[in-house]
Protein backbone atom coordinates (compact mmCIF):
# COMPACT_ATOMS: atom_id res chain seq x y z
CA UNK A 1 0.00 0.00 0.00
CA UNK A 2 1.37 3.86 -1.22
CA UNK A 3 1.91 6.48 1.71
CA UNK A 4 -1.01 8.23 0.14
CA UNK A 5 -3.43 5.42 -0.11
CA UNK A 6 -2.07 4.87 3.83
CA UNK A 7 -2.92 8.51 5.14
CA UNK A 8 -6.06 7.93 3.30
CA UNK A 9 -7.17 4.33 5.48
CA UNK A 10 -6.35 6.28 8.68
CA UNK A 11 -8.44 9.12 7.84
CA UNK A 12 -10.86 7.31 7.21
CA UNK A 13 -10.94 5.01 10.18
CA UNK A 14 -10.55 8.49 11.97
CA UNK A 15 -13.41 9.65 10.76
CA UNK A 16 -15.56 6.61 11.81
CA UNK A 17 -14.21 6.81 15.29
CA UNK A 18 -15.14 10.54 14.97
CA UNK A 19 -18.85 9.55 13.94
CA UNK A 20 -19.30 6.70 16.22
CA UNK A 21 -18.36 8.67 19.31
CA UNK A 22 -20.63 11.41 18.38
CA UNK A 23 -23.54 8.84 17.56
CA UNK A 24 -23.10 7.47 21.26
CA UNK A 25 -22.60 10.67 23.11
CA UNK A 26 -24.72 13.24 21.02
CA UNK A 27 -28.17 11.15 22.81
CA UNK A 28 -26.30 11.64 26.02
CA UNK A 29 -25.88 15.31 25.80
CA UNK A 30 -29.49 15.60 24.67
CA UNK A 31 -30.94 13.89 28.01
CA UNK A 32 -29.09 15.69 30.30
CA UNK A 33 -30.02 19.03 28.55
CA UNK A 34 -33.44 17.25 28.86
CA UNK A 35 -32.97 16.95 32.25
CA UNK A 36 -32.11 20.47 32.98
CA UNK A 37 -35.29 21.89 31.41
CA UNK A 38 -37.59 19.75 33.26
CA UNK A 39 -35.97 20.85 36.75
CA UNK A 40 -36.64 24.29 35.30
CA UNK A 41 -40.24 23.70 34.70
CA UNK A 42 -40.41 22.03 37.81
CA UNK A 43 -39.26 24.96 39.48
CA UNK A 44 -41.84 26.84 37.48
CA UNK A 45 -44.59 25.14 39.19
CA UNK A 46 -43.24 25.05 42.47
CA UNK A 47 -42.96 28.66 42.18
CA UNK A 48 -46.33 29.56 40.94
CA UNK A 49 -47.56 27.68 43.78
CA UNK A 50 -45.60 29.38 46.22
CA UNK A 51 -43.96 26.94 47.25
CA UNK A 52 -40.05 25.73 47.53
CA UNK A 53 -38.62 22.14 46.51
CA UNK A 54 -35.43 20.96 48.49
CA UNK A 55 -32.16 21.64 46.10
CA UNK A 56 -31.50 17.95 46.92
CA UNK A 57 -34.64 16.57 45.56
CA UNK A 58 -34.19 18.86 42.31
CA UNK A 59 -30.38 17.79 41.86
CA UNK A 60 -31.63 14.35 42.15
CA UNK A 61 -33.84 14.24 39.73
CA UNK A 62 -31.49 16.39 37.36
CA UNK A 63 -29.41 12.93 37.72
CA UNK A 64 -31.85 10.21 37.56
CA UNK A 65 -32.60 9.44 33.59
CA UNK A 66 -35.75 9.37 33.76
CA UNK A 67 -35.50 7.91 30.21
CA UNK A 68 -34.72 4.49 31.27
CA UNK A 69 -37.91 4.33 33.08
CA UNK A 70 -40.36 4.48 30.50
CA UNK A 71 -41.30 2.26 27.60
CA UNK A 72 -39.55 2.54 24.79
CA UNK A 73 -41.85 4.03 22.33
CA UNK A 74 -42.18 6.51 25.24
CA UNK A 75 -38.87 7.87 25.54
CA UNK A 76 -39.21 10.32 23.25
CA UNK A 77 -41.21 12.13 25.80
CA UNK A 78 -39.77 11.01 28.77
CA UNK A 79 -38.64 14.59 30.16
CA UNK A 80 -42.15 16.27 29.49
CA UNK A 81 -43.80 17.49 31.91
CA UNK A 82 -46.62 14.65 32.03
CA UNK A 83 -47.74 11.51 33.07
CA UNK A 84 -46.83 8.80 30.53
CA UNK A 85 -48.02 5.07 30.38
CA UNK A 86 -45.74 2.36 31.09
CA UNK A 87 -48.67 -0.50 30.62
CA UNK A 88 -50.75 -2.64 32.94
CA UNK A 89 -53.08 0.39 33.08
CA UNK A 90 -50.16 2.12 34.75
CA UNK A 91 -48.82 5.42 34.34
CA UNK A 92 -45.20 6.95 35.52
CA UNK A 93 -45.91 10.29 37.22
CA UNK A 94 -45.32 13.75 36.31
CA UNK A 95 -42.13 14.79 37.39
CA UNK A 96 -43.25 17.77 38.93
CA UNK A 97 -45.78 15.93 41.30
CA UNK A 98 -42.57 13.26 41.49
CA UNK A 99 -40.55 16.18 42.96
CA UNK A 100 -43.30 17.45 45.32
CA UNK A 101 -44.25 14.11 46.26
CA UNK A 102 -40.50 13.00 47.32
CA UNK A 103 -39.88 16.88 49.15
CA UNK A 104 -42.79 16.31 51.40
CA UNK A 105 -42.16 13.53 53.08
CA UNK A 106 -38.66 15.22 53.79
CA UNK A 107 -36.19 12.32 53.55
CA UNK A 108 -33.01 12.73 55.57
CA UNK A 109 -29.67 10.84 55.37
CA UNK A 110 -30.10 7.64 57.67
CA UNK A 111 -33.79 7.37 56.79
CA UNK A 112 -35.68 4.15 55.82
CA UNK A 113 -38.73 4.90 53.37
CA UNK A 114 -41.30 2.64 51.59
CA UNK A 115 -42.71 3.27 48.28
CA UNK A 116 -46.21 1.70 47.32
CA UNK A 117 -46.41 1.30 44.14
CA UNK A 118 -43.17 0.53 42.36
CA UNK A 119 -44.76 0.83 38.62
CA UNK A 120 -41.60 1.66 36.71
CA UNK A 121 -39.34 1.93 39.24
CA UNK A 122 -38.43 5.87 39.10
CA UNK A 123 -39.96 7.11 42.06
CA UNK A 124 -38.19 4.53 43.66
CA UNK A 125 -34.40 5.62 41.96
CA UNK A 126 -35.23 9.47 42.69
CA UNK A 127 -35.65 8.48 46.88
CA UNK A 128 -32.50 6.08 46.27
CA UNK A 129 -29.91 8.62 46.95
CA UNK A 130 -31.64 10.23 49.30
CA UNK A 131 -32.02 7.95 51.74
CA UNK A 132 -30.11 5.15 53.81
CA UNK A 133 -32.39 1.89 52.41
CA UNK A 134 -36.05 2.17 49.95
CA UNK A 135 -38.34 -0.15 50.13
CA UNK A 136 -40.87 -0.69 47.24
CA UNK A 137 -44.09 -2.60 46.81
CA UNK A 138 -45.49 -3.56 43.37
CA UNK A 139 -48.85 -5.79 43.35
CA UNK A 140 -48.26 -6.05 39.04
CA UNK A 141 -45.99 -8.57 38.44
CA UNK A 142 -44.85 -7.83 35.01
CA UNK A 143 -44.12 -4.43 36.21
CA UNK A 144 -42.53 -5.45 39.26
CA UNK A 145 -40.12 -7.80 37.71
CA UNK A 146 -38.98 -4.94 35.32
CA UNK A 147 -38.81 -2.33 37.75
CA UNK A 148 -36.80 -4.56 40.09
CA UNK A 149 -34.23 -5.22 37.03
CA UNK A 150 -33.86 -1.78 36.08
CA UNK A 151 -33.15 -1.16 39.44
CA UNK A 152 -30.52 -3.96 40.02
CA UNK A 153 -27.10 -1.42 39.29
CA UNK A 154 -24.81 0.02 42.32
CA UNK A 155 -26.00 3.01 41.82
CA UNK A 156 -29.64 2.16 43.29
CA UNK A 157 -28.39 -1.37 45.39
CA UNK A 158 -30.37 0.31 48.63
CA UNK A 159 -33.36 -0.47 46.77
CA UNK A 160 -35.41 -3.62 47.67
CA UNK A 161 -38.52 -4.55 45.28
CA UNK A 162 -41.26 -6.95 46.53
CA UNK A 163 -44.29 -8.51 44.85
CA UNK A 164 -47.01 -8.09 47.24
CA UNK A 165 -50.37 -6.04 48.19
CA UNK A 166 -49.19 -2.83 48.98
CA UNK A 167 -51.98 -1.38 51.01
CA UNK A 168 -50.68 -3.96 53.93
CA UNK A 169 -47.09 -2.25 53.68
CA UNK A 170 -44.06 -4.08 54.76
CA UNK A 171 -44.26 -4.79 58.60
CA UNK A 172 -41.00 -6.99 58.55
CA UNK A 173 -39.19 -3.22 57.85
CA UNK A 174 -41.20 -0.52 59.66
CA UNK A 175 -41.10 1.43 61.04
CA UNK A 176 -40.58 3.96 58.48
CA UNK A 177 -39.13 7.45 58.13
CA UNK A 178 -41.54 8.21 55.31
CA UNK A 179 -44.06 6.62 53.05
CA UNK A 180 -44.84 7.67 49.18
CA UNK A 181 -48.26 5.79 47.91
CA UNK A 182 -48.19 5.91 44.17
CA UNK A 183 -51.68 5.05 43.48
CA UNK A 184 -55.03 6.91 44.83
CA UNK A 185 -56.71 5.06 47.61
CA UNK A 186 -60.41 5.53 48.66
CA UNK A 187 -59.07 6.36 52.27
CA UNK A 188 -55.83 6.55 54.05
CA UNK A 189 -54.77 2.34 54.66
CA UNK A 190 -54.76 1.82 58.45
CA UNK A 191 -51.47 -0.14 58.15
CA UNK A 192 -49.35 1.94 56.93
CA UNK A 193 -50.24 4.90 58.90
CA UNK A 194 -49.21 2.13 61.90
CA UNK A 195 -45.55 1.53 60.02
CA UNK A 196 -44.80 5.55 59.69
CA UNK A 197 -42.39 6.06 62.77
CA UNK A 198 -43.06 8.91 65.24
CA UNK A 199 -42.14 12.34 63.65
CA UNK A 200 -42.26 10.56 60.11
CA UNK A 201 -44.72 11.37 57.07
CA UNK A 202 -46.69 9.59 54.65
CA UNK A 203 -48.10 10.99 51.45
CA UNK A 204 -50.89 9.56 49.12
CA UNK A 205 -53.69 10.63 46.89
CA UNK A 206 -56.97 9.90 48.48
CA UNK A 207 -60.43 9.54 46.31
CA UNK A 208 -62.40 7.71 43.80
CA UNK A 209 -61.06 6.93 40.29
CA UNK A 210 -64.13 9.13 39.13
CA UNK A 211 -64.02 11.53 41.47
CA UNK A 212 -61.82 14.28 42.93
CA UNK A 213 -58.47 13.22 44.32
CA UNK A 214 -56.23 14.93 46.33
CA UNK A 215 -52.85 14.88 47.46
CA UNK A 216 -52.53 13.86 51.44
CA UNK A 217 -49.81 14.80 54.40
CA UNK A 218 -49.98 12.36 56.75
CA UNK A 219 -47.78 13.16 59.53
CA UNK A 220 -47.59 11.31 63.12
CA UNK A 221 -46.29 12.96 66.00
CA UNK A 222 -44.04 11.93 68.79
CA UNK A 223 -46.40 9.94 71.19
CA UNK A 224 -48.12 8.72 67.85
CA UNK A 225 -50.74 11.29 66.83
CA UNK A 226 -51.42 11.79 63.38
CA UNK A 227 -52.27 15.20 61.65
CA UNK A 228 -53.50 15.52 58.37
CA UNK A 229 -53.26 17.81 55.32
CA UNK A 230 -55.25 18.06 51.99
CA UNK A 231 -52.82 19.76 49.68
CA UNK A 232 -53.96 19.83 46.24
CA UNK A 233 -55.92 18.28 43.57
CA UNK A 234 -54.48 15.48 41.79
CA UNK A 235 -55.12 12.37 39.49
CA UNK A 236 -53.71 8.82 39.88
CA UNK A 237 -54.17 5.37 39.18
CA UNK A 238 -56.58 3.38 42.00
CA UNK A 239 -54.37 1.82 44.45
CA UNK A 240 -55.25 -1.97 43.67
CA UNK A 241 -55.50 -4.52 46.42
CA UNK A 242 -56.81 -3.68 50.38
CA UNK A 243 -58.88 -5.26 52.65
CA UNK A 244 -59.27 -8.72 51.57
CA UNK A 245 -57.19 -10.62 54.10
Amino acid sequence: MSALAQCRALLAAFLASVAAFVSTSAPAQDRAAERAAMIETIKGHARSAAYRIDPAVLKTMGTVPRDRFVPEAQRGAAYHDRPLPIGHGQTISQPFIVALMTDLINVRPGDTVLEIGTGSGYQAAVLSPLAAKVYSIEIIPELGKRAAARLAVPRFDNVQVKLDDGYYGWPEHAPFDGIVVTAAASHIPPPLVEQLAEGGRMVIPVGGPFATQFLMLVEKRLGGGITTRQLLPVSFVPLRGGPSR
